[in-house]
């Protein structure tokens, strides 16, 4: 594929959302929760001839509903893009379907379970001090660039047994693959390319020096039939783990410090009622959801009474189902001590996040660390918030200042 044909052309604007939206428009990424409510009036599921061919649930109901059904829906490919080349790097179990599914998330399990996160909290309470001891007497910061994107790298980096300064490069490739690689073929298989060279190498220096590292415990995995995972599954959910566990989780964290920036009186309550933090963070969670999924038509069905046909994309919008006031009441307000909270953030049926506890507990740390050292800060009026484009969504610039606003 030449250059030119791998870069696609840039989307018009939308001036009509139910019948031709887009999630990558800058209206959406600055501020979808309007457009979804529009969308959700008007239809449980809506299509748009962008992305050649894309539907999106906009009711909880209808996002479950398709989560749920592996026999008409695929997960062969879990990103919206401007194009759909032939698959050649899977990161199973994500973009797997039964019955490979099940085995392979099997084997991802043990290392997230509740009891390896509490091991695993103590560093992370560190990380994220080291962090706050770099800017804290700054009186100010960008909390995106020196802070939330840097804790789930490291704490990732710690479990999988690698140096945590190459963070660096794995922020690099996570904005080639899900920012950048919707609309430029060439910058995702970069990233992809540079990150299974990278991968491979620790694979290979392991091979003859065994660790007690996450990269250890895949390669000394089996699979049903008692045999070692090839080399391809284990790079490709070392991937997985890269792709899935950082940037949705820092995305996350940053969304969570900006409602706290712009609302002091959840910041002052979380201060004052710390036994709070659970029912606040899983209200964060639902509020704010960063992750947006996608699964592809593999057999026309009906959904909520709507057609779906086969050949389209779904962009399976859990933050939209999170805003659904017919499953949350006041579903537009956060509500830090919301009791009842089924929400979707970290996905429903067979695919629900395999990380789910470490990222719960990394947020929690994060959020605690960083309001038992700065409890009173605000977004910077100097400074702009920005926020990620595609797939998931965050803030990418979060200027704040630090002390009571004077």
């Amino acid at each position: 594929m030449s250059d030119s044909a791998s870069i696609m052309p840039e989307h018009p604007p939308v001036s009509d959302w139910v019948n031709d939206f887009d999630h990558t428009d800058p209206t959406w990424t600055e501020n979808p929760f309007p457009i979804w409510e529009k969308l959700r009036e008007a239809s449980p599921v809506v299509h748009t001839e962008r992305f050649l061919g894309c539907y999106m649930p906009t009711t909880y109901q209808a996002v479950k509903e398709i989560a749920y059904d592996t026999d008409h829906f695929s997960s062969r490919r879990v990103i919206v893009r401007d194009m759909r080349p032939e698959i050649t790097a899977r990161a199973p179990p994500i973009t797997s379907d039964p019955p490979e599914h099940k085995p392979a998330k099997q084997l991802l399990l043990p290392p997230f379970t509740p009891d390896a996160m509490k091991k695993l909290e103590p560093r992370v309470r560190a990380i994220c001090n080291e962090l706050i001891d770099e800017f804290i007497a700054d009186g100010k910061c960008d909390a995106a660039a020196r802070y939330t994107k840097h804790v789930p790298v490291r704490a990732i980096a710690h479990m999988l047994g690698i140096p945590e300064k190459d963070g660096d490069l794995f922020i690099k490739w996570i904005h080639g693959i899900l920012e950048l690689g919707i609309k430029d073929e060439n910058a995702l298989m970069e990233a992809v390319r540079e990150m299974t060279g990278y991968f491979a190498g620790h694979i290979e220096y392991r091979k003859n020096n065994p660790t007690d590292d996450l990269i250890s415990t895949l390669m000394n995995a089996r699979d049903k039939d008692g045999n070692p995972l090839a080399d391809e599954h284990v790079l490709g959910s070392l991937r997985l783990l890269l792709i899935a566990g950082i940037d949705t989780t820092w995305s996350a964290i940053g969304s969570s410090l900006w409602h706290l920036a712009k609302t002091p009186a959840d910041r002052e309550r979380l201060v004052k009622e710390p036994e709070l933090m659970p029912l606040a963070v899983e209200e964060l969670l639902r509020a704010y959801s960063p992750v947006t999924m996608a699964r592809e038509v593999i057999k026309e069905t009906t959904i909520s009474g709507c057609p779906v046909k086969a050949g389209n994309m779904v962009l399976l919008s859990f933050p939209a189902a999170n805003r659904d006031p017919a499953m949350f009441p006041d579903a537009d307000k956060v509500v830090i001590d919301r009791k009842e909270n089924r929400h979707a953030a970290f996905g429903l049926g067979i695919h629900r996040c395999v990380g789910s506890n470490l990222a719960r507990m990394e947020m929690t740390v994060a959020i605690e660390e960083w309001l038992k050292r700065i409890p009173d800060f605000r977004l910077d009026p100097a400074g702009k918030v920005t926020w990620s484009e595609g797939t998931v969504r965050g803030p990418r610039q979060l200027p704040m200042l630090f002390g009571k606003a004077s």
